[in-house]
């Protein structure tokens, strides 16, 4: 197996005006997420979130400790988020547990020095583990996460293209955490738009991970000041850092699904600061 990592600094919004569109993806867009038997993250100074996936294929993959931890384990100071995204069922081992997710399937995992264990069940439909990290300051129970066990919101409408179901799932309403907070948002049919009207929250940044965007589509993730925006065209399994200053929206051509992920100083999911649509430039 093999572990890549690399890092992502921070950027002041006045600054992140004048990026051009290589910069702008070399900076937000995380486009390598799931290689075959590899474990692939990024180390972003936002909130010192961790973004990243997992595909065992043919190997067991053990999540490493990297250097910028300067820690003998991965959880030593930090708590995971994760998502099983693949066509597969795989297991999660953690420590002496080990957890099954099926697709769509999630489980948190809290603080604590011991090995953590991705392995699919079938390699010929391999699972596909996508995690978020934040630091944690205590350990909380690992737990899985079903979308029976999460709060599950249906919103939109058809005729403003933006009907969708969000599964809050690793959000304190259901599992105890310390700055993680993650969900899945599904858009129906014939409809493209997600997050709208959009927002920001300053206490919180964001990542958002794209998937089941069909082969020869895209999604445009809409980001920055809700008066100067900026786009970044991705495709399935992608994911886009969000700075706390920033909006995050998207529409694509065609429906697709995304997991959105939270780490900062609070846990309301329902603290955000709304903008009008016409406000937006």
């Amino acid at each position: 197996m093999k572990t890549n990592y690399e890092l992502r600094y921070a950027s002041h919004p006045d600054d992140a005006k004048s990026y051009g569109t290589e910069r702008l993806r070399k900076d937000f867009l995380i486009n390598k997420i799931f290689t075959a038997d590899e474990v692939n993250m990024v180390y972003s100074m936002y909130d010192r979130l961790i973004v990243g996936g997992a595909m065992p294929v043919k190997e067991k993959l053990t999540l490493e400790t990297i250097d910028p931890l300067k820690a003998d384990y991965f959880t030593s100071r930090r708590e995971i988020g994760i998502f099983n995204v693949g066509e597969g069922k795989g297991m999660i081992t953690v420590g002496n547990e080990t957890f099954e997710l099926d697709k769509k399937e999630a489980l948190y995992i809290g603080s604590g020095d011991r090995n953590i264990i991705f392995s699919s069940k079938d390699s010929s439909k391999p699972a596909k583990f996508y995690f978020n990290s934040a630091t944690a300051h205590t350990s909380y129970p690992c737990k899985k996460v079903t979308k029976a066990d999460a709060i599950c919101m249906e919103l939109g409408t058809m005729e403003t293209a933006n009907h969708r179901f969000i599964n809050k799932m690793l959000v304190n309403e259901v599992v105890q955490t310390c700055q993680i907070q993650m969900g899945m948002t599904e858009l129906a049919p014939g409809s493209i738009w997600n997050t709208m009207p959009a927002h920001t929250h300053s206490r919180r940044m964001e990542a958002y991970f794209y998937f089941e965007v069909p082969e020869g589509q895209t999604v445009c993730h809409f980001m920055g000041e809700p008066e100067e925006t900026r786009h970044i065209f991705l495709q399935n399994d992608m994911a886009v850092l969000s700075p706390e200053w920033s909006i995050h929206s998207a529409a694509g051509t065609y429906n697709y699904t995304f997991i959105w992920g939270m780490g900062g100083e609070n846990l309301d999911y329902g603290d955000q600061d709304f903008y009008p649509i016409p406000f937006l430039k």
